[in-house]
């Protein structure tokens, strides 16, 4: 694809991004209008709309975006590597790892960093036990990887019914919306935000390579990339950006599903335009998902894991059928 021809999609994509996420800060139970919000973002309208806007909104919004542009880009990576349509953080167990490991954090009253690392690797674990129990004695096929993370998903919801049910009352509740996917308690999305840039930059030059290695390791081999390494970063690589949505928002399912698989259809299959594309296009639709959640049963909010999970699920059994 010409370079012209691939700038176009994402300035297309970044404006689109940019629209969802003035459209998040304006709405919500005190609306505001465009105008209004255009002058809180610039620091001179009211002290009110300010607080509202750059205190409260505007930071879940920028986790949101950043959030699902880790969980979009994780998921295209997942799908490179397995040359599966169906692979995604959250099918594939990797969500769940993460979780269990940022619970543990918690319940042992860690925080911050160690909170990250601790859902890195359980993210990390769970990749290793999914790819090496499909693999066994012989090849791994998509069907016995898939098999694979499901079952190694259900055994990690089951660790985490477990620490539910050991768990002190007062933190039921904030535990259960986590796990939920909520973004109302992110904090500072600037970690979640720069490590996407840096993923970014990291696999656009790794494209051409990405683009040989969806077509088999073998062909890759032959045509003269180094396979394993490239298999190691993109395990390692998918593992951090999991934990990092992970610890940002909580367990947010079918993102990594969803968004790569529809701009492929859109956009073809250049890793070096679908790649940034997914960081765009993930970061839109978790921002808008998590407007309808705000709004939709308003003043109550529901968990933004929910709207993605009514949006995943038909997907996933679409894609599923798709494959037969």
């Amino acid at each position: 694809m010409p370079a012209s021809e691939a700038f176009r999609p994402l300035v297309l994509l970044a404006l689109l991004g940019l629209a969802t996420m003035v459209l998040s800060v304006s709405v919500g139970s005190a609306g505001l209008s465009l105008a209004d919000t255009l002058a809180a973002l610039t620091g001179s309208g009211s002290e009110l709309n300010r607080t509202l806007v750059l205190e409260l909104r505007l930071p879940r919004t920028l986790a949101a975006f950043a959030t699902g542009g880790l969980l979009a880009v994780a998921g295209a990576l997942m799908q490179v590597l397995l040359r599966n349509p169906l692979a995604d953080p959250y099918v594939l167990g990797l969500s769940g790892g993460a979780a269990v490991g940022a619970l543990l954090s918690m319940l042992a009253g860690l925080a911050g960093v160690i909170v990250t690392a601790s859902a890195f690797g359980g993210a990390l674990l769970s990749t290793l036990m999914v790819f090496g129990l499909a693999h066994g004695t012989g090849s791994w096929t998509p069907s016995r990887l898939l098999l694979t993370g499901v079952v190694v998903a259900a055994g990690w919801g089951a660790v985490i019914t477990l620490m539910l049910a050991i768990a002190p009352t007062r933190d039921l509740p904030g535990m259960l919306y986590w796990l939920m996917g909520d973004v109302a308690y992110a904090g500072t999305p600037w970690p979640a935000f720069v490590l996407l840039l840096l993923a970014c930059l990291l696999v656009l030059p790794a494209g051409r390579s990405l683009n040989v290695l969806a077509r088999g390791p073998l062909q890759a081999a032959a045509l003269g990339v180094n396979v394993r390494p490239m298999e190691w970063g993109i395990y390692i690589g998918a593992s951090l950006l999991t934990a990092t949505a992970v610890t940002t928002a909580g367990s947010i399912g079918f993102v990594g599903l969803v968004v790569p698989h529809m701009l492929r259809l859109l956009l073809g299959n250049d890793q070096r335009v679908i790649l940034p594309a997914c960081a765009l296009g993930g970061g839109a639709l978790l921002v808008l998902a998590d407007t309808l959640a705000r709004v939709v049963i308003a003043p109550e909010q529901l968990p933004v894991g929910v709207i993605t999970a009514l949006l995943g699920v038909p997907t996933f059994l679409y894609l599923l059928y798709r494959s037969r």
